[in-house]
This record gives structure tokens, sequence and C-alpha cells, in this order.
């Protein structure tokens, strides 16, 4: 773990605390991000990091050292934690100072790395229709640690037997999922993935855009658009699948009582899977950045 707040790394748990008068422990004013290490590469870092100071930026946090050394402090927590395998996850905290709402002198970044030895689980899932409310776009766009209606549609879901809850946007169009993007294959054949002015835009699902581009090429796929999607058009559907860095890309089986395509893990799904699998192992100069063991 690193601590802006004790200005160093430590690989020893007990001393892997944050500061109870921190802001985002008492208040919620922080922002986070994810990335994934594979085979001692951390993979996408720099869009990653690029959100990551963005929704800091949205929630008047200003982070206590420049791009570059937030960059090089990543690196070297995961350099320090010997993990090769697994995630880096980091934060931007108000700070420390007090039980107030915003009387914090100076910001905090923390980081810790998780080591992950679970096999990819490809086994396709089943969502349900969220009750919790969704988040205003204002605040869905902020990568914060405020997570309550996320916990809250999660726990919701898996009190059913489901994976995951679908939100719904107010206008009734499919949103995103807990922690996750949505993408669908349509009965046309095209990759449909909704909008993202409303909701969280997340790097995997761009990342899976991209990639998807060369199931167009190769003739598996008949386009790639991003639209309004209708709970309608998204049920019927030949395939729907969950993108997010945790999960990478999950097929959906069941939305509710409606079976999506023919109840199985559908092949569009599978082959983004597979390139991006690939994409995270490539360790491409643009997309890898080796760790300094």
């Amino acid at each position: 773990m690193y601590s802006s707040i004790f200005c160093g790394i430590t690989t020893d748990p007990a001393a892997m605390v944050i500061p109870m008068d921190d802001h985002m422990v008492h208040r919620g004013h922080g922002v986070f991000d994810t990335t994934a290490i594979m085979d001692g590469y951390l993979y996408d870092l720099d869009q990653h990091l690029d959100r990551f100071l963005r929704s800091a930026s949205m929630a008047k946090i200003n982070p206590p050292f420049d791009r570059g050394s937030i960059r090089r402090i990543l690196i070297q927590t995961v350099s320090a934690s010997k993990c090769r395998n697994g995630s880096l996850r980091y934060w931007l905290s108000a700070g420390p100072g007090d039980f107030e709402l915003s009387s914090c002198h100076q910001s905090a970044l923390y980081a810790i790395v998780i080591q992950d030895l679970s096999l990819l689980n490809i086994r396709g899932v089943k969502v349900v229709t969220s009750s919790v409310p969704i988040k205003p776009p204002q605040f869905a766009a902020i990568k914060s640690v405020n997570y309550l209606p996320n916990v809250l549609s999660k726990m919701e879901a898996e009190e059913v037997g489901a994976f995951a809850g679908i939100w719904l946007d107010s206008d009734g169009f499919v949103a995103e999922g807990p922690s996750m993007n949505l993408a669908f294959v349509s009965e046309e054949n095209e990759l449909i993935m909704p909008q993202c002015d409303k909701i969280l835009s997340g790097c995997t699902a761009k990342r899976v855009l991209t990639l998807a581009e060369c199931l167009v090429r190769e003739g598996k796929l008949q386009g790639i658009r991003m639209k309004n999607v209708t709970v309608k058009e998204g049920k019927k559907a030949n395939e729907m699948m969950l993108l997010g860095s945790g999960i990478l890309v999950r097929p959906v089986v069941q939305w509710d009582e409606q079976i999506i395509g023919d109840g199985n893990e559908g092949p569009i799904t599978q082959a983004l899977l597979n390139l991006i699998v690939e994409d995270m192992k490539s360790a491409l100069p643009t997309i890898g950045i080796p760790v300094p063991y």
C-alpha cells in the first residue's frame, strides 16, 4: 500500500490504514480507479489515470502531486508488492483534517495492490432490473467512493439469485450495471452499446469497442453503434454482456424472466472476451506498462 499521509509504501498489512478524519471515510469525498495487473504489466494505466484525474477535478479535489508523479508512485507500489497478476486500486481523497464538510488542508493519495489467483469465469449469468434509483448524471459520471446505490443494487440482485442489477436512466433507456457497462448484439448482428452521456464511461468498454472492429472486418459483426437502447430491444437481443475491469466480458443469458438469445453464452461475447484477454497479454507499448520488479 502507498499512502501520501505516511509518505511511502508499506508491505505490512497492519500499517495499511486510513485516518478516521479523512473526508473520504466520513463524508465520502473521494474518487478512485482500478487498473489490472497481467503477467507483470499494468493494463491501460494511462486511460484509467486520465479518468481518475478527471473524476478528481469534477469532485473538486486538487491532487497532492502532478500526473507524472502519481503515475510513478503507482508503478512503484506494484513493484514493491511483487504481484504479477491482480489489480491496482487507487484513491484521491479530500484528505484528513476534521469532521466537518469541507475543512481539509491537503488532499491524499492512496493505492493498494490486490493479488488475484482466481480463474476467469465465463459462465453466463442472470441479471434483473434494479429498483434502486440510478445516480443523477452529474454524480454517475464521477467515479467516486459514494457507492451505496451500487451496493444496494448488487445486493438486491443477489437476494433473488441474480448476478447484478440493471439500471435504467430517467427516460427508461438501458443505462449500466452497478460496476459495469452493458453491450448487446442486436438481431441485425450489430454490437450496440448504450450512450454514456448519463453514466460512467468505462475504460474496458471503450477498449472492447476498439477491439470489436476486427470482428466487423472479419464479417462476424455487421457494425458497431452507440445508441439509446430500450428494455424491449435489450431483452430481444441475440446476446447481452457485462463489461468491466473486474469481469472483463461476462455473458448474460437471462434478464428478469426473459431468456437472452438461445440461453447460452454467445459467440460474439466469447470472441470479445478472447480479444481483450489477448490484448492484455500482448504487452503492447501503448497498452501495457512493464512493472520494474
